[in-house]
Parts: C-alpha cells; structure tokens; sequence
C-alpha cells in the first residue's frame, strides 16, 4: 500500500483545488455578467431604435395636420388660432390603440402586442408666435428698442428682475459678433441660461418666450394674456385678460378685427399678426422603464413644411 502523502502536501493539495474551482467559478459568473449585460443592452438599443420610430410618427402626425390645416384655410387671409385641430392635444393613450393593425391588415406579433399594451404615447402642437421671440431684441448688430420695452414689461408681469434682462441682452449682443470668446447664439430656450437667465427665472419665462431662427411677429389668437400685455403699448394687465376671455369666444380674423375690439388705434402691422409660421411639435412616450420626449421646432410656408431641429431627451 503506497503511504498517504504528508498533511502539508495534503493541505496544499485542497487549497490549489478550492482556488482552482474558485477561478473557474469567478471566470463563469463573468461569462454570465457579459452575456447579460449584453442581451439589456441590446434590449435597451431596441427600446431606443422604437421609441425613435414613434417619435418620428408623432412628428409626421402633427406636420400633416399643420399641411392640412394651411391648406384649408384662406389663402388670401391665413388665420391660426387656438380652436383648430392643431391647437388640441393628443391624449395620452396606449400605443396599442394606434397600432391595432398593420396597414396591410395583418397583425402584429404577440411580442409587439404586449409591448404596445406597456406604451403611452402623447402629443401637442405649440404656437411659437405666441409668445415673444427672443431673436426680436437683435436688430442688426444692436438692439431692437420695442422689442427690449416688450420684454422689460414681460420681465415685470412675472415678476423676473431687470437685471436679468440686461445680462440676456448684453449676452446676445456677444454673441452676435461670433468671435474666440463669444457665447454661442441659443436656439432654443433652455439655452439662454448660459447668457445670464437663472434657472427658476428661465422656468418662469419658459411659457412666455420662444428663440426663433428669425425675426417673427405676435400671433394676437394665441399669445398669453402677459404676451399681449407686454407686446402692445399702453394696455394693462386687466385688458389683456379681458381680450382673451373675447377671444375665446371669437378669434380675431385680421388685424382691423382685432383693433375694434380694443377701442383704439395701435400700430401694430410690424410687430402683430394672426398667423404663424413656426410651431413646436412635443411627443412623448412613457415606457416600462424610462419616459423619452421629442421636441422639433417645425416651420410652415404656405403648405410646405420643414423640420428646423429636433431635440429627443429622457426625462427618467
């Protein structure tokens, strides 16, 4: 009989054989990390590559509507107000009632089926002309005079400190000369904290304020009652809430319509009107695991239509 090996070769045998299974054990949960990591992953691109698709859809919806609703009105006397189909939201509601079938007329796959029932889909359609257009303050390579009181009188209704302004106007006027050191000109609002606007003064502003690619004017059918305060010379805070509680009745078909309802002459060709041509398309989409938003920016001439930017953003 061969004799037992020694107790230390012995101790050191079970202890290469408990590392070894150990190893092999840390190299197998790896494996298993790697391949799970990469099925969420692969999970997660899909859920995006969806959620793009839907959006885009969104997108489509809404620029048909905008083409059908320019298409259908007065193309002498265009009119854009808050009681057309543009103006009203799309509800949020289950994906799986927009996609009971396909349009071929087959149906979707289980696996699409029980996704859909899991997605929230939303939508609305924003008039920028509504609101003051932060590009007005430039003219040129100075600024604009009428549009800075319109804003001084914005600032003041809600409250937003002078100071504030004059760093907002101080910083587009540094941007306008596109140098080393000069900030970027914002495209859209939520970049004007970089030239001086705090972050609960930008929320303030936010449902007041648009930054268009272009110089634009007020839509009086859709402006807020502190747009049309600010905008319009000499009227007070209680008669812009009494025009829109008249406009609610009846939106004002020109500018003549509108001036005999306020009683008195403005001039207002250059600064107001009761059209638009720039409107912010919003989808959102609310998934098992995440919420994902589009915003786009979307400008309309005659019927023709283009997307100007987008911007898709994941609120959780």
């Amino acid at each position: 009989m061969k004799p037992l090996a020694p107790h230390p070769q012995r101790g050191a045998a079970l202890l290469a054989a408990m590392l070894t299974v150990a190893l092999v054990a840390t190299f197998a949960a790896g494996a298993l990390w790697q391949q799970w990591k990469s099925i969420e992953v692969e999970g997660a691109e899909r859920q995006r590559a969806q959620a793009r698709w839907l959006l885009t859809g969104a997108l489509d919806w809404a620029r048909v509507i905008l083409r059908e609703d320019a298409r259908s009105g007065d193309a002498t006397m265009p009119t854009d107000h808050l009681a057309e189909p543009w103006a009203v939201p799309l509800q949020e509601a289950r994906l799986s009632s927009f996609l009971a079938a396909l349009p071929d007329g087959t149906r979707n796959t289980v696996e699409d089926d029980k996704l859909a029932q899991q997605v929230l889909l939303s939508g609305a359609v924003v008039d920028l002309q509504g609101r003051l257009n932060v590009t007005n303050l430039l003219q040129g390579e100075q600024l604009d005079a009428k549009s800075v009181l319109a804003f001084e009188r914005l600032f003041d209704a809600l409250g937003v400190a002078p100071a504030e302004l004059s760093l907002l106007t101080q910083g587009l006027l540094a941007a306008q000369k596109k140098n080393a050191n000069s900030p970027l000109m914002p495209q859209q609002p939520s970049q004007l904290s970089g030239l001086g606007l705090s972050p609960i003064s930008l929320q303030t502003l936010n449902p007041h304020i648009a930054v268009l690619p272009e110089r634009t004017k007020v839509n009086l059918n859709t402006a807020s009652v502190q747009v049309l305060y600010a905008s319009i010379p000499g009227l007070s805070l209680s008669d812009a809430q009494r025009l829109v509680q008249q406009r609610e009745r009846q939106h004002w078909a020109s500018l003549d319509a509108f001036q005999k309802v306020l009683g008195r002459t403005v001039t207002l060709s250059d600064t107001h009107s009761v059209n638009t041509r720039f409107f912010e398309v919003t989808g959102r989409l609310r998934m098992p695991q995440t919420v994902i938003q589009e915003r786009s920016l979307v400008q309309r001439d005659a019927s023709d239509l283009k997307v100007v930017w987008r911007h898709t953003s994941s609120l959780q």
